[in-house]
């Protein structure tokens, strides 16, 4: 929870300093800071944690509506093709900085024994 938590702050803060920094006018110019689309950054920053963290089976179908999301907001004259890519790329970059790899060999316990002496070991890795 701590990585996405991580990566949902990095997408959140560069996707809304984009938006102010470049201020690009939404299509049929209806109104500003279009670039990039916010909604379709948050889609593909869950797609791409759940990706990095336990493989890309697990993430097609975060990945299928993460493109559905892009697809909406381009149909409904809401951004381009270059907010909604530049998006997809802030989303996966912050997930992809801060995931890593679920480890499936987190807990080791060991034991060791001598003639008057007993050792029980317990290692978690987080």
């Amino acid at each position: 929870s701590w990585q996405f938590a991580k990566s949902f702050v990095t997408n959140a803060a560069v996707t809304v300093a984009l938006k102010y920094a470049i201020n690009k006018r939404r299509p049929f110019n209806d109104g500003g800071q279009a670039f990039p689309s916010g909604r379709t950054s948050i889609t593909f920053q869950a797609a791409s944690f759940v990706h990095r963290r336990h493989g890309l089976k697990y993430s097609i179908p975060g990945y299928l509506l993460a493109g559905f999301t892009g697809y909406s907001r381009i149909n409904a004259a809401r951004h381009d093709g270059y907010d909604v890519l530049a998006g997809a790329v802030v989303g996966i970059g912050s997930s992809f900085l801060f995931t890593t790899p679920y480890e499936r060999e987190h807990m080791q316990l060991t034991f060791s024994s001598s003639d008057d002496a007993y050792l029980l070991g317990f290692v978690y890795k987080f």
